[in-house]
């Protein structure tokens, strides 16, 4: 078995569920609007974090939970209002790492967790940022850079 707490192993769950959860959105958003960044991009870091916590999950012998959040996130009217919502999601997973790392002094979850904390608030969030940023007076940052970008071109 594992040598794992009730807490650590909560830990893990609540890890797991939200990177299923952000990608399942961002997902959503790339099905609603098109291939578009930054949404594009963070969905497939969300896939990296999700495989390093399942890393996780079987160097502990820990059953690994499938995805629940395909079809039941939030969806929104416009690319603007995701890239809001983008923003306060990075900022409460910020929070959420945080509460999570007090919850364990093992090195290698200690090691994953800060590494998809580093993510969500040094890349993601100022992804999010940018994009809101642009779509409240900018272009949409076309020519392959931005939100306005369906064709990768």
């Amino acid at each position: 078995m594992n040598d794992l707490t009730d807490t650590e192993i909560r830990v893990l769950h609540e890890a797991l569920d939200d990177e299923y959860h952000a990608w399942a959105i961002y997902d959503q958003v790339v099905a609603d609007f098109g291939e578009v960044r930054p949404f594009i991009n963070i969905r497939q870091a969300e896939a990296r974090h999700i495989e390093a916590l399942l890393g996780l999950f079987a160097r502990y012998g820990l059953a690994v939970p499938a995805n629940p959040w395909p079809g039941k996130v939030e969806r929104y009217a416009s690319l603007q209002a995701a890239c809001e919502a983008g923003v306060i999601a990075e900022i409460a997973n910020g929070t959420m790492y945080e509460r999570l790392l007090a919850q364990t002094k093992r090195t290698d979850i200690l090691t994953v967790l800060r590494h998809l904390q580093e993510a969500s608030q040094q890349r993601h969030l100022a992804a999010f940022q940018r994009c809101a940023q642009r779509g409240a007076g900018g272009e949409g940052g076309r020519g392959g850079r931005g939100v306005g970008n369906r064709e990768g071109v």
